[in-house]
């Protein structure tokens, strides 16, 4: 069968389903998700999320895909290159565009190159590298893929960051009170000690997933989200249309997470999840309670984790205050290609050295792990 490549600026000629296929069931990776932060202006050439997207057809059939961006920027990205994009400007070279394959705003692994089997896998590989040759771009990074994208793009010689994240994994546990008895006594009574304190202050929570939330929820919801990007003096990425959306066209794949405290909302958290796993994204409050944030983004959610068998929490970016909470440091891993021979080098170099640290600090985080010893 003939196989052709295609490079589309938006999803709207795709079929829902065909993606939806190569996505595996991760919702961050779904069509409604990805289509949705384009509809509502959130990754769009205007914010500097030019899409790209890169496809792999055989005959009409779509055997494979890369989400991937030309970024004006690095915002919204989660592993940094602020530093390289700086080194370029002081020697008056250009750094942007940069073509990114990543899913925006969300530090989620999972594919990037996303195809129906191994041969379309190299295949989109090899002509991810290829167009990035041939473009007037500075470099291509793909961010957070999972093992068999990263055998792929290693293979091909690309520049490997290693990063640190941190996942809860359900070890089958019957109930939350079974999960804290695997913990170590301290870690144990910390966490009991962070839900008594919530309760006690009178706060109740709701999760409902899109199905339940009301349009009040979710207005709610993004008053929180804004306030937390204003607190810390940035502007935030997503608006209120987005999360409708998702709302509407995957509401079983969205979790709220509602705090009120005297029948009024005081908090929320959303969560995104499939089968296998539950994402980690935003929140926020209107009134400090203290303990509210663990409770709100971990435990409810590691609560409804249980409940409904969902093997991986992925807890999203940095956060070493995870790990007393039971969540395990995980490799992260991005890769890089750059153009100009003398920055590769340098960078590659760097990386080495960053490699190491990074080693070095799971097995410290390792050898204090938050469980029972044995």
């Amino acid at each position: 069968m003939t196989e052709s490549l295609r490079i589309v600026d938006g999803l709207e000629g795709v079929d829902p389903a065909g993606w939806n296929a190569l996505a595996g069931g991760n919702p961050t990776l779904a069509y409604e998700f990805l289509d949705s932060l384009h509809r509502a202006g959130c990754a769009g050439a205007s914010t500097g999320w030019a899409p790209q997207y890169f496809t792999l057809w055989r005959g009409d059939e779509l055997a494979g895909a890369v989400p991937l961006y030309a970024k004006s920027h690095s915002y919204g990205e989660y592993v940094f290159d602020w530093a390289w994009a700086d080194a370029y400007e002081r020697n008056g070279l250009a750094y942007y565009p940069k073509l990114l394959a990543a899913v925006p705003f969300t530090p989620a692994t999972g594919a990037r190159l996303l195809a129906v089997d191994e041969a379309a896998r190299t295949t989109l590989a090899r002509a991810l590298l290829q167009v990035a040759r041939d473009s007037p771009v500075s470099s291509l990074h793909v961010l957070f893929p999972d093992e068999s994208d990263a055998a792929a793009l290693r293979a091909l010689g690309l520049m490997e960051r290693r990063g640190v994240q941190f996942h809860w994994r359900n070890a089958g546990y019957a109930s939350f009170d079974a999960f804290l008895a695997a913990l170590s006594h301290d870690k144990r009574k910390k966490i009991r000690q962070e839900r008594k304190r919530v309760a006690a202050e009178g706060v109740t929570f709701r999760r409902v997933t899109g199905h339940e939330a009301s349009a009040g929820d979710w207005d709610f919801f993004t008053k929180c989200y804004r306030r937390t990007y204003r607190e810390h003096r940035s502007t935030p990425y997503l608006n209120r249309e987005f999360f409708g959306m998702i709302a509407e066209r995957m509401p079983g794949n969205v979790l709220l997470v509602i705090a009120e405290k005297d029948r009024r909302p005081v908090a929320a958290a959303l969560d995104l999840f499939g089968r296998d796993a539950l994402y980690g994204r935003y929140w926020g409050s209107v009134e400090y309670v203290p303990g509210l944030h663990f409770e709100a983004c971990y435990y409810q959610a590691l609560e409804f984790c249980i409940e409904r068998g969902i093997g991986l929490f992925e807890g999203g970016a940095q956060g070493e205050h995870k790990h007393a909470r039971g969540f395990l440091p995980h490799e992260t891993r991005s890769f890089h290609w750059l153009a100009h021979p003398a920055f590769a080098r340098a960078i590659d170099e760097y990386l080495e050295r960053e490699g190491e640290h990074i080693s070095g600090y799971i097995d410290e985080l390792n050898d204090r792990s938050p469980f029972k010893q044995g």
